[in-house]
């Protein structure tokens, strides 16, 4: 092969791995801008409707696909902002906690919104006793996976403590499985939530140099090194 084609292929292969990173961020910025735009999306289209009723031909000119999903982002962030300044506040406090115990009273509705505010407030805190992010054999033994521990219980009969574990996909960490697994079968990591983060999104590319060993392999260890 000339040199001209190696250089070609090699310049290829380097925009080709530059692309990608910023391909996968745009996507996941894409996935997140259109989720907040389309809560905000039907608010900018009254406000729009109200325009074209007042100034007609400033609503022609100002309504661009472009244009709608800007002011649908805006008031989405405007409201979170303005939700989150409520929400620390002594009256935004009575007014969320009036409003948790109105859902309460509905059974289906409860169930969702009581969980995923659970889990939402179990992320944020520290857990005392055992680690947040752990490794998980999964799908298989020899098979590990980063996983978030969310609750532990005991188990019933045995004693044994067993470990609620939210094990997210990747790319799209916002899915994935809950396993229930014995507490002396997760390794622990020092890992901190920004960290699994962002290795579960970017495919295992962002990680520590080294992974911690599972407890029986570090049982093992010492055997094996043994005389």
């Amino acid at each position: 092969m000339t040199m001209p084609s190696l250089r070609i292929r090699r310049y290829l292969l380097t925009g080709l791995l530059t692309f990608i990173p910023l391909w996968v961020t745009w996507l996941v910025f894409k996935f997140v801008l259109g989720m907040l735009a389309g809560i905000g999306a039907p608010l900018a289209g009254a406000l729009s409707s109200a325009l074209s009723l007042l100034a007609p031909h400033a609503a022609a000119a100002l309504n661009t696909e472009w244009l709608n999903f800007v002011i649908a982002l805006l008031i989405t962030l405007g409201a979170l902002y303005l939700l989150g300044f409520i929400a620390n506040r002594v009256i935004g406090q009575r007014f969320i906690n009036g409003f948790d115990a109105l859902l309460s009273r509905i059974p289906l509705v409860q169930t969702i919104y009581g969980g995923t505010k659970k889990l939402m407030a179990v992320l944020q805190n520290k857990p005392s006793g055992v680690q947040r992010v752990v490794l998980v054999e999964f799908p298989r033994r020899g098979m590990k996976v980063v996983g978030f521990v969310t609750r532990v219980m005991i188990e019933d009969g045995t004693g044994r403590e067993m470990a609620a574990v939210f094990i997210p996909t990747t790319p799209n960490p916002t899915g994935g499985y809950l396993e229930v697994v014995p507490l002396d079968e997760l390794t622990p990591t020092d890992w901190t939530m920004d960290q699994a983060m962002a290795f579960i999104i970017s495919g295992g590319a962002v990680a520590p140099d080294t992974l911690p060993a599972s407890r029986k392999a570090a049982i093992r260890q010492p055997e094996l090194d043994g005389p």
